[in-house]
């Protein structure tokens, strides 16, 4: 049996960028985000990790996205790959979400899964799920995963918005074995 523990709640409020720099003692954690809203127009939810306690941020990253969307109108609607969302051995942020707009109907919000980061012998996988009503009039839900070509323990993690400040709570979980 197992059990989500809850380590820390930030509360982002025109913030550049959250940064979590403790991710040691359990084997998975999750980020649960609640109305991810960004103060300019048309951005990006995004992240990267860090090996060294988050002096920097760059870790290589390699991903793929699908999306389902559904227009406000109710014109359009798919189920695809999102290929311009994928990172190919990379150190840039990678993107968790569509476009977000800034008005008050429109935010995200979802989770981020990262599996054993401290581990010195393998690569580290992540995937995440979010739900978000985007700055085109769509409800996009995005699914992202892939993994960081590391093998140095990873110990920090920062999210940020593609351009600007953002308004957010980002919860972090451990799993706790029981």
């Amino acid at each position: 049996m197992s059990d989500w523990k809850l380590l820390n709640t930030s509360t982002a409020s025109g913030a550049a960028n959250v940064s979590f720099t403790d991710l040691t003692g359990y084997k998975i954690f999750k980020f649960v985000f609640i109305d991810v809203n960004p103060a300019t127009d048309v951005q990006k939810l995004t992240f990267q990790t860090s090996t060294d306690g988050g002096s920097s941020y760059g870790v290589t990253v390699t991903s793929t996205a699908f999306r389902a969307y559904h227009s406000e109108s109710g014109a359009e609607s798919a189920l695809d790959y999102d290929g311009g969302n994928d990172l190919a051995q990379s150190s840039s942020f990678n993107p968790l979400t569509s476009t977000i707009g800034n008005g008050a109907d429109e935010s995200a919000s979802g989770q981020l899964f990262l599996y054993n980061p401290a581990s010195t012998t393998y690569v580290k996988h992540w995937m995440s799920t979010f739900s978000c009503y985007e700055a085109g009039s769509y409800e996009m839900n995005q699914y992202h995963a892939g993994y960081f070509n590391t093998t140095t323990a990873i110990n920090a993690i920062q999210f940020k918005i593609g351009s600007g400040n953002l308004d957010a709570v980002i919860k972090q979980y451990g799993l706790v074995a029981t």
